[in-house]
């Protein structure tokens, strides 16, 4: 017995030892392929054509830097992507520091390697952390880059990150210079049911000539890849008016509150950058911001976007002061852009984003270069035509007056027939004045709001825009609650009070849709509105007046023949009884409610004729913990009781992602 105890006891020391070769050291690339995530947000489809953005990016900030004019993007056979510009090229000579190696291969086999830290090479550019080509490269399975530099034409293949060969002359050009990246993204990282879409890359490659009025982009699809009708095969993408050339046509004749919008390009003041703005203000108020820097989407603002809004509010504030109307005073920055569809491109110099993605910008020097650069062009603008100028001064008073009297009263009434009331936020509202057969959407941000505005029926029913995961009132404070912007425009736009003064008699739609993502955010953001609706307008949820939007997860194509399905059960059950296994199936996983075209949203979301709504309802089981405790326990300021809760039931826990 003293044998096999001492037995045990040495194979528990082994099992227990831990020592420097269990410390794992990732190498070169691997980094990348091990948690892709980190680098672009993911393995989805919009992590599928962020490849494509990081390698568009340089072409560029070449273009940006006055080196190219020329850039070619073609969506290949086979989920090819060949991009092409007429720049300097990548230097192809040996590096100072890895001598055995080109700088073109540094930049593409090894993590923060670049032309954009010193400062020289580029002034402004949107790829500073040196990590996208090579993250491109990493995720491919296979990847040719070509150079024509200094009368030669190089090229070196690369797999999965690696080298294949070393870098060979394959010709001599006179006239010809510039970067060919092709590359194939890697069916290990993204599987085997992703594939590059013609329309995605297509209004990516529109964005960025938008973006650089200097820059020529040809476009072109490969006959054989599946296209929309409304996609061309080939196409030449120049557009000598920037940013206010696409905030026309995005209007596409709408009428606005001034017959021309305020557009503009000014270099910054004591730096190196510019800014290119263009701004309207539509009559049916139904707007939006987009804005972007160094040519790259920053869809959540970030500094950029506070120097834009400070400068026209300067301006606004100081021309009602010059006319003596003291009630702009109180025009606020969300009076100004509420109903605003405007653009916002700036080139700063060595950026900071928020993340790889580079979702919001959060350099602080932006705010400032924007607001100094806008400032005095804004104020050119609004003296330029005085009675324009007033009656945009009057609606966003209007706007402003509307807010505070909502303010003061806490509840909203009914809008009247006579007089549109001008509601917080960016709600966009249905025409129909009695509140029988309308309903809100709450959805998750702009572009899920852009979505289902457009999908929507405009006479019965709103959408209310919501910026990410709300307020989780079950476990803030009073003082946060109170001071949470987003549920104030939430509780203002239903109009029946919150609390104890909830009157679901008073609600101003009859029913209050929450829409949000088929997949685990989209579930959180649902749970935290529940919270909100159990806790602070429970008598909402009494009066069945709360749902939730039922949005598919894929859609099943065969031939004309398209079915949605609402998760992977329900796909893998048409699988079996709705096709019958001729031809191919093509199987389409929505990254979010964004992403989805509007006709397919009304058809399967939205419209009352074909739509699934599940009621929110309060039912207390036997022997089941009732409501209020499950709220409390899962939602609560107490973690302890979420831990509890999730020892008792991971035994339950099913096709777990981690």
């Amino acid at each position: 017995m003293s044998d096999l105890f001492q037995k045990g006891a040495a194979a528990a020391a082994v099992a227990n030892d831990y020592s420097a070769k269990d410390i794992e050291v990732l190498e070169g690339l691997e980094p990348v392929r091990r948690r892709p995530g980190m680098y672009i947000g993911g393995t989805d489809e919009r992590a599928l054509h962020h490849l494509v953005s990081e390698v568009l990016d340089n072409a560029m900030d070449e273009a940006v830097a006055g080196h190219a004019t020329r850039i070619e993007l073609h969506l290949l056979a086979g989920d090819w992507v060949e991009i092409r510009d007429n720049g300097r090229g990548i230097p192809t000579d040996p590096h100072p520091k890895y001598p055995d190696k080109s700088a073109l291969e540094v930049i593409f086999t090894m993590l923060h390697s670049g032309g954009k830290f010193g400062g020289d090479a580029y002034k402004t550019s949107g790829g500073l952390h040196g990590v996208g080509v090579s993250v491109v490269n990493a995720l491919s399975d296979h990847l040719i880059v070509e150079v024509a530099r200094d009368r030669r034409v190089v090229a070196q293949e690369y797999s999965r990150g690696h080298a294949q060969g070393p870098l060979a002359e394959v010709g001599q050009s006179q006239n010809r210079r510039g970067t060919t990246v092709r590359f194939h993204p890697d069916a290990q990282i993204f599987g085997d049911e992703l594939h590059f879409k013609a329309a995605t890359l297509y209004r990516l490659a529109r964005s960025k000539a938008y973006l650089h009025r200097g820059v020529e982009i040809r476009w072109s699809v490969e006959a054989t890849v599946p296209r929309p009708a409304e996609i061309p095969q080939e196409e030449t993408l120049h557009f000598p008016g920037g940013i206010a050339d696409y905030l026309a046509s995005s209007l596409d004749g709408r009428p606005t509150l001034m017959p021309q919008a305020f557009t503009g390009l000014a270099e910054f003041q004591g730096a190196v950058g510019k800014v290119e703005w263009a701004i309207a203000w539509p009559e049916d108020e139904e707007g939006f911001c987009n804005t972007y820097c160094n040519t790259i989407p920053t869809p959540q603002g970030g500094t950029h976007e506070a120097g834009f809004r400070s400068a026209i509010l300067r301006a606004v504030r100081a021309y009602g002061e010059m006319v003596g109307n003291k009630r702009v005073a109180q025009i606020t920055g969300d009076d100004l852009m509420g109903g605003a569809a405007a653009m916002l491109s700036a080139f700063i110099r060595e950026p900071q984003f928020q993340g790889q993605t580079k979702e919001k910008l959060v350099s602080a020097e932006a705010q400032k270069l924007v607001e100094n650069a806008i400032k005095d062009h804004a104020d050119h603008f609004l003296t330029a035509d005085p009675a324009q100028t007033a009656i945009l001064l009057e609606k966003l008073i209007d706007r402003a007056e509307e807010r505070m009297k909502r303010k003061e009263k806490k509840d909203t009434a009914r809008q009247s027939a006579t007089r549109r009331l001008r509601l917080p936020g960016k709600l966009a509202d249905c025409s129909r004045n009695d509140s029988a057969g309308t309903e809100v959407f709450l959805v998750e941000g702009d572009s899920a709001g852009g979505s289902a505005k457009q999908a929507r029926n405009r006479e019965t029913q709103a959408v209310l825009p919501l910026r990410g995961k709300i307020l989780n009132v079950a476990s803030a404070s009073t003082d946060k609650l109170k001071g949470n912007q987003e549920l104030k425009d939430l509780v203002l736009a239903l109009g029946c009070g919150q609390g104890d003064r909830c009157d679901a008699t008073k609600l101003r739609y009859e029913r209050v849709i929450i829409m949000t993502d088929a997949d685990v955010d989209g579930a959180h953001i649902a749970s935290l509105l529940m919270t909100f609706f159990y806790r602070e307008m429970r008598p909402i949820i009494e009066a069945g007046n709360l749902y939730l939007a039922q949005p598919p997860l894929y859609r099943i194509t065969q031939g004309g023949k398209s079915i949605y399905a609402s998760d992977d059960a329900e796909r893998e059950r048409l699988l079996k009884t709705e096709f019958n296994g001729r031809g191919k199936v093509e199987i389409s996983r929505f990254k979010g409610l964004g992403e989805m075209p509007p006709a397919q949203l009304r058809d399967t979301t939205m419209d009352p004729k074909k739509r699934v709504l599940l009621r929110v309802q309060i039912v207390d089981l036997p022997g089941e913990d009732d409501t209020e405790t499950l709220v409390e326990k899962l939602m609560g300021r107490k973690p302890e009781l979420r831990f509890a809760f999730i020892q008792e039931n991971a035994q339950f826990a099913r096709d777990i992602d981690i």
